[in-house]
């Protein structure tokens, strides 16, 4: 979707209704009496009994006598950044409805400009996107331009352009069927992506993986036919870098939990236990479309986990690529297993940053719902950091401890290290602690748990179920990053 912005520092109701049908206000309190089309506003507060108090908690809308649709939506600069993406994806929602190809934005704020139209920008450009849709109706029209008005400058349209293309291509590749994405069309998809973007391409498929003694990554990928699982490495670089980021994907395309098999309760939806990778890919496409200074690998541990005659098993004894040998508790704990060969490969590269992201364990979802993410790093200023991440992107994390004392849970009697425990307490720990046995060197890393990838009616900024999470939090993290890097 090519987007066509435009900008005028003047704001009134005849500038706004000569540019658009579709219109969505933003403002503050003070500026009430002076808003564009406010006489119809108080009259709509009045039929409705509303107060001004009552526009905190939900937008009102305006329908005026040319057929033009108005969203009026009040934000308190105090809120969390969260809260005003949470309203503004509110307010956006009866405009987006009818499938506009023009929307005005206006705003109106004595010291938040700036930071209100970024925001209100890119909740409405994200909520614009086609996804995934094989119904034989069409969709309708798209959004082809934005006019905002009230502002003097609007530099941050190429952010909020390429945030929302990398939050849109985490959530269609997530959101694409199982038989249309598995492991060998996925790879092609890469490729493609890869070649337009003009991005190096390199993968390891499973022969290759066996040769190299990738024992953990092979173990899950040998239960499925065809064998078409592969490590796929996708690498940015740009002439002005000083760092490399490496960014590691769970790519599981379809989750049976192999020999240990799911029920069909918890099997529904598995052809999204792939999210991770697809955020590590939404995430190098923003990066690219900047063209940031940093110098990016993103490694994609794509697999099935399926049950078959040559499937891993319970009690099976498994040795990772780093020669670790691994004793093989429960198959539906797949997802540390391709990551720990496929982190080892990334750690052998010596980043400066690395940052897994993977729909890891059910027990982080316990502990935080689908609300926000859990995250564990293995230095405590990186886990900081991403924190405030959080905080300042709207796509919050919690961070928990690296604690070694975890590790005495995953001891084996026959092997080097258990690849989990047979009960659920506290698993969401001892898969990092797992994790973190098969980076090599001292990688500043943090690994993401991505219990918020979907929620029902949306998160945030984002209105659709399977919500791109991780992609606006890390584009937020590197920005400090890289301010960091250049003082």
């Amino acid at each position: 979707m090519r987007i066509e912005w435009s900008q005028t520092s003047e704001v009134s109701s005849t500038l706004l209704s000569a540019c658009a049908k579709h219109i969505l206000v933003v403002f503050e309190e003070p500026f009430f009496s002076s808003l564009p089309f406010a006489d119809i506003f108080v009259a709509k507060l009045q039929r409705a009994g509303l107060t001004a108090a009552d526009l905190k908690d939900k937008p009102v809308t305006l329908e005026l006598a040319d057929g033009t649709l108005v969203s009026m939506c009040q934000l308190d600069a105090a809120a969390s950044t969260f809260a005003l993406a949470t309203a503004l994806r509110a307010a956006v929602k009866p405009l987006l409805a009818e499938h506009p190809v023009r929307i005005a934005l206006a705003v109106y704020s004595k010291k938040h400009t700036d930071c209100f139209a970024r925001l209100a920008a890119y909740v409405t450009l994200v909520n614009a996107q086609a996804l995934p849709l094989l119904k034989q109706k069409p969709a309708g029209p798209k959004l082809r331009e934005i006019s905002v008005f009230g502002v003097s400058d609007i530099g941050w349209t190429s952010e909020v352009t390429a945030l929302a293309a990398g939050n849109t291509v985490c959530r269609a590749l997530t959101m694409t069927p199982p038989n249309m994405l598995t492991p060998a069309l996925y790879r092609q998809c890469l490729q493609t992506m890869a070649s337009e973007k003009g991005w190096q391409y390199a993968e390891w498929d499973t022969d290759a993986l066996r040769q190299l003694g990738a024992g953990a990554f092979v173990a899950v990928a040998q239960g499925s036919e065809p064998q078409d699982a592969a490590i796929v490495k996708l690498s940015y670089r740009h002439p002005q870098a000083e760092k490399t980021l490496a960014l590691v994907g769970k790519g599981i395309c379809f989750d049976t939990g192999g020999h240990n098999l799911k029920s069909a309760k918890y099997m529904q939806g598995m052809h999204q236990d792939m999210n991770g990778s697809a955020v590590a890919v939404g995430v190098l496409q923003a990066i690219s479309a900047q063209q940031l200074p940093i110098n990016v690998d993103c490694w994609l541990a794509l697999a099935q986990n399926h049950i078959g005659p040559n499937a891993y098993k319970q009690n099976d004894v498994i040795a990772a690529l780093n020669g670790m040998t691994i004793e093989i508790v429960h198959t539906d704990a797949e997802g540390r297993m391709v990551l720990a060969d496929t982190l080892t490969l990334a750690s052998r590269d010596q980043p400066d940053v690395m940052i897994d992201y993977a729909t890891l364990t059910g027990s982080m979802q316990t502990a935080l719902g689908s609300r926000m993410s859990g995250i564990v790093a293995n230095h405590a200023a990186l886990s900081s950091q991403m924190v405030e991440a959080g905080a300042a992107s709207g796509e919050r994390v919690v961070a928990f401890p690296y604690a070694e004392d975890y590790d005495s849970a995953l001891d084996s009697d026959i092997a080097d290290i258990k690849q989990c425990t047979m009960d659920s307490d506290a698993d969401h720990m001892l898969a990092a602690r797992f994790l973190g046995k098969f980076i090599e060197g001292d990688v500043a890393w943090c690994h993401i748990d991505l219990s918020s990838y979907s929620h029902k009616d949306g998160l945030g900024a984002v209105a659709s179920e399977v919500n791109g999470f991780g992609v606006a939090l890390t584009l937020q993290w590197l920005q400090a990053f890289m301010a960091g890097q250049s003082s």
